[in-house]
């Protein structure tokens, strides 16, 4: 059933061209016309597991600006808080997907539409019903400007004791990995849960011990450290200690947009008060489901079948 937790994201969005057939770039033919963005992902697949879900967001007043503003709006996603821009191109992505389900991913978002959005577009009305914000690495990675209305954001957000989650989503192709953590530092003392693939942190702090992860965490108080695997699965550190699942076994078609999925699974769970073991059970769940299909969200399930999913230990047909 639909629950009445409040979500809100902040973020740009892309036109993602997924490719017809595997293999370098260069090799592919045709593509098919697919909607992404790391925010908005997780918007989707917030909504789909029933969370009431706000996204805020500048897209271009062109046609494939509709496109990202429809699909989000038919998906539940409240889109009130993004506008159309005249002037600004709709930003497009390439997707290069490999035999085993990797890929890599080309960015066009010169002059993005995100570059409109001023602090001041950030306002205390905005958080009404909101039970928690999520903010990404990407948003911040797009212009330096996005750090202001970030903070902007999360000030707010601690006025209104709403806790704030944030994923790293080390994006090097759009800044330096200097660039990214000098930005971070300025982002972690607002942050209550960090949800971070162990590449990224490890880029971050420069290790990746458990030891010196606890010792980051503390540093920046922040109560929840989920650490992300992919096949290894998960793990997070939370009052003082340490808890890991295993992933569930799948047949990975596309890695793209199972990060996404697996946070918004976790602040599902985290948000209907379940335990840490239980969290990473579901977030695994979520992002294995991703895998499971073609696209940066066409894979994200609805909470009945997450639900079937766990219960059952097995890929279901989809």
């Amino acid at each position: 059933m639909p629950s009445n937790y409040g979500v809100l994201t902040l973020g740009d969005a892309l036109i993602t061209f997924n490719p017809s057939n595997t293999g370098p770039l260069r090799n592919v033919q045709t593509f098919a016309r697919k909607v992404g963005g790391a925010e908005l992902n997780f918007a989707i697949g917030c909504a789909r597991l029933g969370l009431n879900t706000k996204w805020i967001s500048r897209l271009g007043g062109d046609e494939f600006g509709k496109v990202i503003y429809n699909f989000a709006r038919g998906e539940g996603i409240d889109v009130s808080h993004v506008k159309l821009v005249d002037g600004y191109p709709t930003s497009l992505n390439f997707k290069e997907i490999r035999e085993d389900g990797s890929g890599k991913t080309f960015y066009y978002r010169y002059q993005s539409p995100i570059l409109t959005m001023e602090p001041t577009d950030i306002t205390l009305k905005m958080l009404e019903g909101i039970d928690l914000i999520h903010i990404t690495g990407v948003f911040l990675a797009i212009d330096p400007k996005n750090l202001v209305i970030t903070k902007q954001l999360l000030k707010l957000a601690k006025q209104k004791d709403i806790p704030v989650s944030f994923d790293p989503n080390i994006r090097l192709k759009l800044w330096s990995i200097e660039q990214a953590i000098s930005t971070y530092k300025e982002i972690f003392p607002y942050v209550d849960i960090l949800l971070t693939g162990l590449d990224e942190i490890d880029m971050i702090i420069g290790n990746s011990t458990e030891q010196s992860l606890v010792e980051f965490a503390k540093s920046y108080a922040i109560s929840q450290l989920v650490v992300k695997d992919g096949g290894n699965g998960s793990k997070v550190y939370t009052n003082d200690t340490w808890y890991a699942k295993e992933a569930f076994s799948v047949n990975p078609i596309d890695t793209v947009g199972a990060g996404d999925g697996f946070d918004a699974g976790y602040i599902y769970s985290h948000l209907h008060g379940y335990k840490p073991l239980e969290r990473l059970e579901f977030a695994n769940g979520v992002g294995a489901l991703v895998t499971t299909v073609s696209g940066d969200n066409e894979g994200l399930p609805e909470l009945d079948e997450v639900l079937a999913f766990i219960r059952n230990e097995k890929v279901i047909e989809r």
